[in-house]
């Protein structure tokens, strides 16, 4: 990670740490890359998400790039038409899952893949130095919503109809508004949509894939047969079966593994529950684990050539659909397995979790907490205590001032203790 770049691009706070000068200069050390000069953009409903885009685009136009805004469109909409219309780079304007006071970028490739780090060291180095050019090279700038439509297209082409099923999604008041039961009623699906507010204001709050049990409660209340939760850009997906029971990525992971074959692999993150491990391996197919982040998975999944990858929390890469996680994408292809199996969702989840607590400290200063040796040495001995029967893992957010721990034990009391003591002991080097 570098100055302005986490593990999902460049996030913080409006007017403190993001700002549309941060976004010019952003897009102004892009602009020197640009290959064919052609960049489009997008963004979720955020109410700052229009002057941070349009900052961003002048960046860009003043080194002489073309710049198309297709508005309001989730994620992995821009990484697909990045790639599939031949642009020098995709732009999301977007804090993904985080409050409505946030925002950020995030950057594709021309093939549609997040930036590498060294990429966005590059850009942070050039930041220091904005160029602009002469008035006859400025580039120009397009609104182009209407291109949206080629990635519904793209979408419904690939799969059958879903006639029958009743579906509940959860829009997050986010960026799936612009696609989600459009596509799922192109399909023939009953759909029910809740959350599906468009300016910005309650943009994942209290709703979407971080409250998943509001979906769980809606497919109970109207008996459907299963109900899904985007985050706010969509590219995260939660859901729950017919049950209202949730099921999270792990989850998710262990449906689309059906259609893999033995001996392949599937790619997680050192947050992947262990029973998914081991339900796997049954099938002979392999778990790997990454560095927790979709783009370190993607990068795992390029290296070992695998197909099917993606994180507890919601992000699922399914290379033979998309090259970076699409929470829309991902519902429709579990209701076309749902629809294809003639069974209910419940019946397609067979394996145990083993028991997780997961707590999220906030903090002043998440890396000096993690160099204390203090933590480092209890850490070890907890791990040791565990032995094979479970895992712990204490790492920094990427995106946000605080430190995720995890206990994974066979035994959920054990695991709750000593989530419960390593949270303490963080929060005691805090406040030294």
């Amino acid at each position: 990670m570098g100055i302005y770049f986490g593990t999902d691009g460049f996030r913080g706070i409006y007017g403190e740490v993001i700002s549309p000068d941060i976004a010019y200069k952003v897009g102004n050390s892009l602009g020197g890359l640009c290959q064919h000069k052609k960049v489009i953009i997008g963004r979720d409903t955020r109410r700052s998400g229009s002057l941070l885009a349009l900052s961003f685009a002048s960046g860009l136009m003043s080194h002489g790039v073309e710049v198309v805004d297709i508005g309001i469109a989730p994620t992995p909409v821009i990484a697909y038409l990045t790639k599939a219309l031949g642009y020098d780079y995709g732009i999301v304007i977007s804090a993904s899952h985080n409050p409505r006071c946030y925002n950020g970028i995030k950057i594709f490739d021309k093939d549609g893949f997040k930036l590498t780090e060294e990429l966005e060291s590059i850009i942070e180095r050039k930041m220091l130095y904005s160029t602009n050019l002469g008035n006859d090279k400025i580039g120009r700038y397009y609104s182009r919503p209407r291109l949206i439509r080629k990635y519904k297209d793209n979408i419904v082409s690939k799969f059958e109809r879903l006639d029958g099923l009743k579906i509940v999604i959860d829009l997050a008041n986010g960026a799936s508004t612009s696609t989600a039961k459009d596509l799922f009623t192109s399909l023939g699906a009953n759909v029910i949509v809740i959350n599906n507010g468009k300016n910005g204001k309650k943009i994942n709050h209290k709703c979407g894939a971080l409250y998943p049990d509001i979906i769980s409660d809606s497919v109970k209340k109207f008996k459907a047969d299963m109900g899904f939760a985007f985050d706010g850009d969509a590219d995260r997906i939660i859901g729950c079966n017919e049950k209202g029971e949730i099921i999270d990525g792990d989850d998710i992971l262990y449906i689309l593994s059906n259609k893999l074959s033995s001996g392949e692999t599937v790619v997680g993150t050192s947050m992947t529950n262990k029973g998914l491990e081991v339900a796997l391996a049954k099938k002979n197919i392999s778990l790997l684990r990454a560095d927790v982040g979709d783009k370190y998975v993607v990068e795992l999944m390029k290296n070992k050539n695998s197909k099917l990858g993606g994180e507890t929390s919601g992000h699922i890469i399914d290379t033979d659909f998309s090259t970076t996680g699409d929470g829309v994408l991902t519902a429709i292809n579990i209701a076309s397995l749902v629809k294809k199996s003639g069974t209910t969702l419940s019946k397609l989840i067979t394996f145990k979790h083993y028991p997780q607590v997961i707590k999220n400290v906030e903090v002043i200063d998440k890396y000096r907490i993690l160099n204390s040796d203090f933590l480092s040495s209890k850490i070890l001995s907890i791990q040791n205590l565990f032995g094979s029967d479970g895992r712990v893992l204490v790492r920094a957010s990427g995106t946000e001032s605080k430190i995720r721990v995890m206990c994974e034990h066979i035994n959920q009391k054990e695991a709750e203790k000593w989530a419960c003591e390593i949270e303490s002991i963080i929060n005691s080097i805090d406040q030294r």
